[in-house]
């Protein structure tokens, strides 16, 4: 009896885990670069004995290829293909996305809506129009011509799926990623599109019914929790008596 509680508890405690990365994959279905996360669980088992339970192995992000939208921000940029963007903050810490919804600021770096700016791109005062070709290279039109501003690098990782995320669309390398190795898009790499953002790539529908399953499995480990509790208040009775 001892056993079947645990095993329908720890069933409960893997579910409730389940739901609540669908639920935050729910949630940013609609932000541009977002990537949903699925979680990996394992039986429990003495050798030589039935289940005693299940045990969450990991979860890790997904970063399958998100279909590409036209959004129409002057700036919108996405990645076909593996990579990131690399974006540093304020205090200079550098982190990997790959929402490519940027502005300009100021100072003719190109932001993201946290702030975040792109590395090593920078859009004069005098630029008229930007563009950027599919290798990366930005050009922009001035009052004296057309010339190149930079060219936008992509940060790739060994094991991107042990990159660190830092909620929202933002990522950081770990010691299991790797460290960020930089490659200019083209050729046979990835590459650049201009004017489009890369959609999120969770299926509202699927997710849905991942989690309508998630929670049937829920209410039927619950159910064993209520039954076993129900026995163990059964065997504390007859020994009372």
């Amino acid at each position: 009896m001892d056993r079947a509680l645990y095993a329908a508890a720890t069933g409960m405690a893997a579910q409730q885990l389940n739901l609540d990365l669908l639920a935050n994959d729910l949630a940013n279905a609609d932000v541009a670069g977002f990537k949903g996360s699925m979680a990996t669980f394992a039986e429990l088992a003495a050798p030589g004995e039935n289940g005693l339970g299940t045990t969450l192995l990991g979860e890790h992000v997904v970063f399958t290829q998100g279909h590409f939208t036209k959004a129409g921000g002057a700036f919108d940029v996405a990645i076909d293909g593996p990579g990131f963007f690399e974006v540093a903050d304020a205090h200079g810490h550098r982190s990997y996305t790959r929402d490519g919804e940027f502005s300009r600021s100021a100072d003719g770096s190109l932001e993201n809506a946290l702030g975040d700016r792109l590395t090593g791109i920078r859009i004069p005062e005098e630029a008229l129009s930007v563009s950027v070709s599919d290798d990366g290279y930005v050009s922009i039109e001035t009052a004296h011509g057309q010339r190149i501003a930079g060219r936008v690098r992509l940060a790739e990782f060994a094991a991107p799926e042990h990159l660190r995320s830092l909620g929202g669309t933002l990522f950081e390398a770990t010691a299991a990623s790797g460290t960020a190795r930089f490659v200019n898009p083209g050729g046979q790499g990835p590459h650049v599109r201009f004017g489009v953002l890369e959609e999120s790539n969770v299926s509202v529908i699927e997710a849905m019914m991942s989690m309508l399953a998630a929670q049937r499995a829920y209410e039927a480990d619950a159910k064993g929790v209520q039954a076993a509790d129900e026995m163990l208040r059964i065997a504390n009775n007859l020994q009372r008596g």
